[in-house]
Parts: structure tokens; C-alpha cells; sequence
């Protein structure tokens, strides 16, 4: 008696069997697609560093998305001193920056991976000094941040301004501030405190938008921030000066009447080749400088011609 060779396995195991073979064949296909987009090898751009940026940084990404459908780009914070930390290593492509590259710095890099470090400027930003929304005061000299946030300075309480903060009884500075390795932090120390040291006692937050809910719901704060990352919650502080009182807004940071303007920068490891020199090419093109211009930051090109 011969047997049909079909008829030595169970329907079943035959049903199955088939599904198996299937599935593997879709595997193999989709193995042959993956990791390319219409023939394109895709690319990933490691970007990492400063909280000032980190939103923007992230609006940039997402809209790049449909923009180079090839490329994924994978944006993380940390302060510019982190992402600055992690380009001496080469272990990312771009560093956000909301302070210079120090020359030390640099010189690591160099040492690290052959490469000196490649500034771009991506736009400008201006720094503000945030206060309660219920605070009365409407500016404030450098030299009273100085006095309140530096060790020996001498005011610590509301009261010495000249100020009284509706329904608070204890009119104490809760001074809030950042972390050391934020390029906000070091700004803050070379153009108000002259380099000198912190206060003992401040509140340092990990984030630029940590800092302003902070202050947002404490009546008697002050803090610094990104003025990209205002709300309802608190009010920006004018800075006065020899010259006039001037608030943190687009124009006067742009005719730098403002004093506590600031480039925002990102930095490579030598010239930028390929997928990340296309990506910065976009960030500062019309499109690219329209998004930041959205997330409250100044173009490196006059307002009025990015549209």
C-alpha cells in the first residue's frame, strides 16, 4: 500500500506549517525594506545639551520628520555643559549650546577624537528674570541680582526693593536658579555675578521650564529663564541701565538694547558632513528659523524676512 506523502501529517500540523512558511516570507521582505526608505539607508542624528533649547530642539526634529522622511533625529537635554561633555566623547553628532564651547573644552575634544568643535549660530535669546505674577515690581539692575544672588550679596528680602507682595507675610527671596552644568547657569554667573560665586541656599532646578513653574507658584521668587518659556503664571522683569529699562522681548534683543541677550548655538566635531549638515542647513533656513521664531526665540535673521 502506498501512502500519499500529504497524508503522513495532520491537517493541522499541514495548516500550520503553512502559516510558518508564510510569516517567514514576510520576514524575509520586510527585512529586505527595513532600515530604508525608498533605497535610502535611513540615518539617526544624536543631538543632546542644552534645557534653553530642549523645546525648540524637539519642534526642529518633528518637523524634520516630514521634511527627510530618512532621517530619525533623537533630541535629549541635560544643559549645555552635558551635551558639550558628551561631543568631547564623540558619542553625539550635534550639541545644543546656550553658552560658548570653553577653550578647555574644545581642546578635549580635539584630544578625543581628532576634531576641533564647529559653532553654528541658530538663533538668539534673551535671558529674563522671572518674578510671581502678583509681584508689583516691574525692573531690576544688575547690580540688585548681583546683590541678591551672589555670596555676600546683600538683599534677601522683597521689602529691600521697595516692594510689598499682596497677601505675604514673610517677604523673604526664594531665589530660584539651575544646575551647574547649564549654559543658562554659566550666562547668568559671567553677566550678572561677574563670575562670582552662587549664594548658598538657592532652589537649582534641572530645567529651564521647571525653573518658571517654580516661580509661577511661589509669590516671593525670582528666578531666570529662557524667555521662550514664559506663562500666565509669572512676569518678566525690564532690566534698567544707564541707558533705559529695556524688557526681554524680540526687538530688544535683536538691537541688543536688552543686556542679557544671547546667541543659541550648536556645535559638531569638524565640518558637518551629510545627514547632519543638511539638518542644520534646514535649521537655519527660512523654514527652520520660522519654527523657532514660534517657540518665542529670535532668527538669526530679521523677524519681518522669516515667513
Amino acid at each position: 500500500m502506498f501512502l500519499n506523502r500529504q497524508s503522513i501529517w495532520p491537517r493541522s500540523l499541514r495548516f500550520t506549517a503553512t502559516l510558518l512558511l508564510c510569516s517567514l516570507a514576510l520576514l524575509i521582505d520586510c527585512g529586505k525594506k527595513g532600515g530604508k526608505t525608498e533605497g535610502k539607508e535611513r540615518s539617526t542624528i544624536q543631538v543632546k545639551g542644552s534645557d534653553t533649547m530642549v523645546n525648540v530642539a524637539q519642534a526642529w526634529a518633528e518637523e524634520y520628520a516630514g521634511v527627510a522622511a530618512d532621517v530619525d533625529v533623537e533630541v535629549s537635554g541635560g544643559g549645555s555643559g552635558v551635551g558639550i561633555a558628551a561631543l568631547e566623547r564623540g558619542t553625539i553628532d550635534i550639541a545644543n549650546a546656550s553658552r560658548n564651547i570653553k577653550p578647555e573644552e574644545a581642546e578635549l575634544a580635539k584630544k578625543n577624537t581628532g576634531k576641533d568643535p564647529k559653532e553654528f549660530v541658530v538663533g538668539f535669546d534673551a535671558m529674563a528674570v522671572y518674578i510671581h505674577k502678583d509681584n508689583p515690581l516691574e525692573e531690576i539692575t544688575i547690580d540688585q541680582l548681583k546683590q541678591i544672588y551672589s555670596e555676600g550679596g546683600g538683599i534677601t528680602k522683597w521689602s529691600q526693593l521697595g516692594v510689598k507682595i499682596p497677601d505675604v507675610s514673610n517677604d523673604e527671596i526664594v531665589r530660584v536658579s539651575r544646575q551647574s552644568s547649564s549654559g543658562t547657569y554659566e550666562f547668568f554667573r559671567e553677566h550678572v555675578l561677574g563670575n562670582k560665586d552662587f549664594k548658598l541656599g538657592s532652589l537649582d532646578m534641572n530645567g529651564s521650564k521647571e525653573v518658571v513653574e517654580l516661580v509661577g507658584s511661589t509669590k516671593t521668587a525670582i528666578g531666570y529663564s529662557g524667555m521662550g518659556y514664559a506663562t500666565e503664571s509669572v512676569a518678566m522683569l525690564s532690566i534698567k541701565t544707564d541707558a533705559g529699562s529695556f524688557s526681554p522681548t524680540v526687538e530688544n534683543t535683536v538691537n541688543k538694547s536688552y543686556p542679557l541677550a544671547r546667541s543659541l548655538l550648536m556645535y559638531t566635531l569638524g565640518e558637518p558632513e551629510g545627514a547632519v549638515k543638511r539638518y542644520i542647513d534646514w535649521i537655519v533656513s527660512s523654514a527652520g528659523q520660522k519654527i523657532l521664531q514660534e517657540n518665542g526665540y529670535v532668527p538669526i535673521t530679521t523677524p519681518a524676512s522669516v515667513n
